[in-house]
């Protein structure tokens, strides 16, 4: 191994091998590619690879040095000492730090004396005037938009993205049919919910209903009276959240989804109207 840069350098190399195999890799079996053996194989070898290459990196390294001459070597380090001292980084430094070079404190000192004390010029340094000058500019700019220009602050912009957001889950809700409530709840009418809602009726319902809704030990469904209400929306509420206590019905939110209870509250309206064979007596109120 030729210096500390080459362990960092195999470092970096394993790091980046890893956030590429864990962003681009899906193992399902795996929650991480860290515990797939097949992945910790591949980036042993990789390491052994790289270490074998910055081995013999370094060797060429000392071959060369030995066949090039002393004055050769002296022109090498000269050039990386100018690179150094020419470096980018270095030279920004320099400007944001300043010099730090002793300074003679008779040049520096102000031309003013109180009680015998002279003060002496110690400018701050440029990262400090820099960042001093960024606040300025940063305040005139605050002031100016939210002051002058009646900019939106925090306040406005929550409520404009709720309001925003409201609308989206509105539109969201028309096209969600796992979405609908007892209150956003409508009633379907085209033949596919019905026979949907028809199978779910005949799996759980016929028992207390009849097969025909005629009613049985439940209240029968094809007449104008109700009990809870008549209407898709009441439907809705008595088929989720279950009927009258202490009646037996139970309530169906747990088993059914929402699109499911609006399919079989939807096909129980459709039998308003119809001859059961064995229809039961009316119960409830009279609704139009």
């Amino acid at each position: 191994m030729r210096s500390f840069i080459s362990y960092v350098r195999i470092i970096i190399i394993l790091t980046i091998v890893y956030a590429l195999s864990e962003w681009l890799i899906d193992f399902p079996t795996y929650k991480s590619v860290l515990f797939n053996p097949y992945f910790l194989g591949f980036e042993f070898l990789i390491f052994i690879l790289l270490l074998a290459f910055e081995s013999t990196l370094g060797v060429l390294n000392r071959i060369a040095d030995q066949l090039i001459t002393e004055e050769k070597k002296l022109e090498i380090e000269a050039q990386k000492k100018r690179d150094k001292e020419n470096n980018w980084l270095k030279k920004i430094y320099r400007n944001l730090v300043g010099s730090n070079e002793a300074v003679d404190p008779s040049l520096g000192m102000e031309t003013h004396e109180y009680d015998g004390i002279k003060e002496f010029n110690n400018p701050l340094p440029p990262w400090w005037v820099y960042l001093f000058y960024i606040t300025i500019v940063f305040a005139i700019v605050y002031l100016g938009y939210y002051h002058v220009f009646n900019g939106a602050n925090q306040i406005d912009e929550y409520f404009a993205d709720k309001a925003q957001a409201d609308i989206e889950l509105e539109e969201y809700k028309k096209t969600a049919i796992d979405f609908v409530d007892a209150k956003t709840v409508i009633l379907l009418t085209d033949e596919n919910s019905l026979e949907q809602g028809k199978v779910t009726y005949n799996t759980l319902c016929v028992v207390c209903h009849g097969p025909d809704g005629g009613g049985s030990i439940g209240p029968n469904l094809t007449d104008a009276y109700w009990i809870l209400g008549g209407d898709i929306q009441s439907v809705f509420k008595t088929i989720a959240t279950g009927g009258r206590p202490g009646k037996g019905m139970i309530a169906w939110n747990t088993s059914l989804r929402p699109s499911e209870i609006q399919r079989v509250g939807s096909y129980i309206l459709s039998l308003q109207g119809t001859s059961p064979e064995n229809p039961k007596a009316p119960e409830g109120t009279l609704t139009q």
